[in-house]
């Protein structure tokens, strides 16, 4: 036994003259039919007074699920052991550090700090202490311009990275 009618407020009003704006819009409602219907959707007080005035008219369809987003698809396969990327000729994998800072540090800073950078420490040392005496300097600054131009790799092997 179906309960007391249930009262409507202006928001379902609304909606249901909407929803038979649109079966209108697509030819199911005439324009005296969608008036009269329109005109007594705004009269309505209960939910069963709006069922009514849509009982030969189709149901629409329910909402479509919202699209959760999910992981996105990394194109290329993840090599976990180089992080970095591979050398394309060796394949080994690219080092953590990068050959252009270590060269521009040996340029701009001739102490070998572009060595403690790569961390090859016991050259880095060796051209500090030359430095006082002035051939490290030079040294280094040649050096800057190997690694910029070479293949320097890491103390682990590994090409540093361009």
């Amino acid at each position: 036994m179906p309960g007391p009618p249930m009262r409507i407020g202006n928001d379902e009003r609304q909606a249901a003259a909407h929803a038979l704006g649109d079966h209108y819009a697509q030819g199911r409602l005439d324009a005296d039919e969608y008036e009269q219907r329109v005109s007594a959707a705004y009269t309505a007080r209960t939910t069963a007074e709006l069922d009514a005035l849509f009982v030969d008219l189709p149901r629409p369809a329910p909402p479509a699920p919202p699209v959760l987003p999910g992981p996105i698809p990394y194109p290329y396969p993840v090599d976990h052991a180089a992080p970095y990327g591979r050398e394309p000729h060796t394949g080994r994998p690219y080092s953590n550090r990068s050959k252009v800072v270590a060269g521009v540090l040996q340029l701009f800073l001739p102490f070998g700090i572009g060595r403690f950078y790569t961390g090859h420490i016991g050259i880095g040392v060796a051209q500090l202490v030359l430095s006082l005496f002035g051939i490290g300097v030079l040294w280094a600054f040649i050096d800057g311009i190997v690694l910029l131009a070479g293949h320097p790799t890491d103390p682990y092997g590994r090409p540093l990275r361009s």
